[in-house]
């Protein structure tokens, strides 16, 4: 998650309007199935469970997270208001996070990718306070929270890993305030880009080159800054050297140099 991935002064309105991919309701797309990879098989393992797990625990597992469900891109997984039932795990693609002010207007708070998870803002108060949103063709591993808590106390190493998990949320979102806050428009592209590429290293991907699932104006959405501004930023990276983009296809030439805007 943005940290890994909240609303900021400098952020331009952005009407329901003009949203790229549009909100449907949360009934359309595939109904969960019965999952045909299990935790004890699935690749993603080591990235969504903590590596302590005996082959006991992960058959417990299994028995627990047995279905999954497919979520076409502009879907929604869940909406602001829907009961809190499970956790999600991204087996495949991306979503991204949004909040709906009472004007209508939109603020993302947050782009998740494959082996991270979903859902966690509803355990506070037993129903969600946003949307996920399918940023292209996905799947999640549906992970009943009730369940899950049962298998927390008999498993520690997955009780530490949940902890982590809601840890992280509040990392995230102490670092997205100061990247509102006190980072200049050029620092927030290159910190997002940066966090993304730490992100795909981490899952195996390259860290240098990745192709970008949202919008500029998404982006800009969650930076805090208008889609014009977004645009202008790639640009004067690119003219200092230290990234090529080829429409959502981009290259990180020079992280050190990123790192030092």
């Amino acid at each position: 998650m943005l940290a890994a991935n909240t609303p900021a002064s400098s952020h331009a309105p952005v009407k329901a309007t003009a949203a790229v991919i549009p909100i449907r309701p949360a009934t359309q797309g595939n109904p969960p199935r019965r999952a045909t990879t299990r935790c004890s098989s699935c690749s993603m393992r080591p990235i969504c469970m903590p590596p302590e797990l005996s082959a006991e625990d992960l058959s417990k597992l299994d028995a627990v997270i047995c279905s999954t469900k497919t979520v076409k891109r502009g879907d929604t997984l869940y909406r602001t208001g829907d009961m809190f039932q499970s956790i999600y795990a991204i087996r495949a693609g991306s979503f991204k996070t949004v909040v709906m002010h009472r004007d209508g207007r939109e603020q993302v708070t947050g782009f998740e990718i494959a082996g991270e998870a979903l859902g966690l803002d509803g355990v506070c108060a037993g129903h969600h306070n946003c949307h996920a949103i399918a940023l292209e063709d996905s799947v999640v591993c549906i992970i009943p929270f009730a369940h899950l808590e049962m298998l927390c106390r008999e498993m520690k190493p997955m009780q530490h890993h949940i902890y982590q998990m809601m840890s992280n949320e509040i990392v995230r979102e102490s670092g997205q305030m100061m990247l509102l806050g006190t980072m200049t428009a050029e620092q927030r592209v290159a910190t997002f880009l940066l966090n993304l590429s730490k992100r795909f290293k981490t899952r195996g991907f390259s860290a240098a080159e990745f192709h970008l699932r949202m919008t500029r104006e998404e982006i800009g959405c969650y930076l805090g800054m208008k889609l014009e501004t977004v645009s202008r930023m790639f640009s004067k990276l690119q003219r200092e050297h230290l990234l090529h983009a080829n429409g959502k296809t981009i290259r990180i030439v020079d992280p050190e140099g990123l790192e030092k805007v």
